[in-house]
């Protein structure tokens, strides 16, 4: 058995790991790296194996960073099966046809920016993969029935998938396969959720693996209590109000937009909140999952299921407005004071949130509140660091608004739950951590017990 790392290797981005076992090639995760322009280059490079010789693609969750080079695994090859959850099947759509349209935009807007400057006519560059490549891609999906049980991938190979409470439709996957005269385990962890978040319930694992692969984003620190920070965004909301401005939210579309609707929804039930506040959700992807996360209340924390199944609409909030097209979006740009705005991309790398950005920014009566996970190298991370000009499409803009930022509702588990959950795995031989910038590993390592400790580093393969 050979188990070989493909991705988030001392970094936070572009999850993906190559298990060669019974025979078979089973990938786990192909995901996206994320951050700075120089980027784009390395998720073009070679995957450092064969597309066309992975047999299976075990996906733990959504998220672009887990999923995102799927289509990019298709264009160059791969035929196997894709298994997931069905409420990660559907979001999958949602995020890589999203990428494929986007990238097909910044070819474009690229080629109109050289235009402008006089450069010479050179062919487009390519985008990484197309719309018909994301679209072939999610044909291949086959869907888990349930947590917890036990799915024949292929003669000598079971994988079980936990759930992870990270976002909806997220898992732990164990695959145990056939080794010789006997068995082994590997349990990969994927994005291990924070406990105490009002939508997921916590994460669960199984009670035994041999070896571990395990996410480390917040390895170095805890988080705020949850009900801190909810407190905080509401005094941050009220008192921008209070001044004129408007508050802005770079929000991941999956998971973090729905969780803050419903903090929204409760704090006008509670009157904690103006009734009627304006406020705007203007993200088609975040819009879609809203939709996805009711079909499947059974996956919610109980009280949010009892929501919706008396027909209440726990991201329903008064005043609230949906904004799928464009000329809505750019509207939202005249209202001067007393909104909510909320638009991704969660790390400011793309999307809406960078209009929202560069008009209020350089206004000190506004405020921007980060709610998640913010990579080195991107605009979310500069912002929060104390930069004092941003560049925002060619414009050097000012940062002259309040900057906050509430890590208590991270989607990841802090430092102390990443030690728990490993603790309660038993038998567990090897650890490889994965998904963390190197000081959170070199902090996490130490803490974890009964067990070697390994951190992979690119393309590094170990015999397990």
């Amino acid at each position: 058995m050979r188990l070989s790392f493909h991705g988030a290797d001392r970094g936070v981005t572009g999850s993906c790991h190559l298990l060669e076992a019974a025979g078979k090639r089973v990938l786990v995760d192909c995901g996206m790296l994320q951050g700075s322009r120089e980027l784009d280059a390395e998720n073009a490079a070679p995957f450092g194996f064969d597309p066309k010789a992975v047999d299976f693609l075990l996906l733990t969750h959504a998220h672009l960073d887990h999923c995102g080079r799927l289509p990019l695994l298709y264009r160059q090859g791969f035929r196997g099966e894709v298994i997931a959850t069905a409420a990660t099947h559907e979001l999958a759509r949602l995020v890589v046809m999203d990428a494929a349209h986007l990238q097909d935009e910044e070819v474009q807007h690229r080629a109109r920016v050289r235009e402008r400057r006089g450069g010479p006519r050179l062919p487009p560059q390519p985008p990484l993969y197309t719309l018909v490549d994301a679209i072939n891609s999610l044909e291949l999906f086959k869907r888990v029935a349930e947590y917890g049980k036990s799915l024949a991938v292929a003669p000598g190979i079971a994988a079980t998938f936990y759930d992870a409470g990270h976002i909806l439709g997220s898992a732990s996957i164990l695959v145990e396969a056939q080794d010789g005269a006997g068995s082994k385990s590997v349990l990969f962890s994927g994005d291990i959720g924070n406990r105490g978040r009002p939508l997921l319930p916590p994460p669960s694992t199984p009670a035994r693996a041999d070896f571990v692969v395990m996410e480390s984003t917040y390895g170095d620190r805890p988080h705020r209590d949850i009900g801190q920070s909810v407190a905080e965004l509401l005094e941050v909301v009220t008192a921008t109000f209070a001044r004129g401005g408007n508050v802005v939210i770079p929000t991941f579309a999956l998971e973090r937009a729905q969780e803050i609707l419903y903090v929204f929804h409760r704090g006008v039930a509670e009157n904690q909140l103006p009734p009627g506040m304006k406020a705007f959700l203007d993200s088609p992807m975040a819009i879609s999952a809203v939709d996805i996360f009711e079909h499947y209340p059974q996956s919610l924390q109980p009280p949010i299921a009892a929501m919706i199944a008396r027909g209440e609409d726990p991201f329903s909030v008064s005043g609230l407005r949906r904004t799928r097209d464009r000329a809505d979006s750019v509207a939202i740009n005249a209202v001067q004071g007393g909104a909510v705005i909320m638009a991704g991309s969660g790390m400011c790398t793309g999307g809406r949130i960078r209009h929202h950005l560069r008009y209020n920014l350089p206004r000190p009566e506004a405020s921007i509140v980060f709610v998640g996970y913010a990579g080195a190298g991107t605009p979310a991370r500069a912002i929060i660091d104390g930069t004092r000009a941003i560049r925002l499409f060619d414009d050097e803009v000012p940062v002259r608004a309040g900057i906050h930022t509430l890590n208590g509702f991270s989607a990841h588990a802090g430092q102390p739950e990443l030690v728990a959950w490993h603790a309660g795995i038993q038998g567990k031989r090897r650890t490889f951590i994965v998904h963390g910038e190197e000081r959170a590993m070199a902090a996490l390592a130490p803490l974890l017990r009964d067990t070697t400790v390994e951190i992979p580093q690119l393309h590094s393969e170990y015999e397990l």
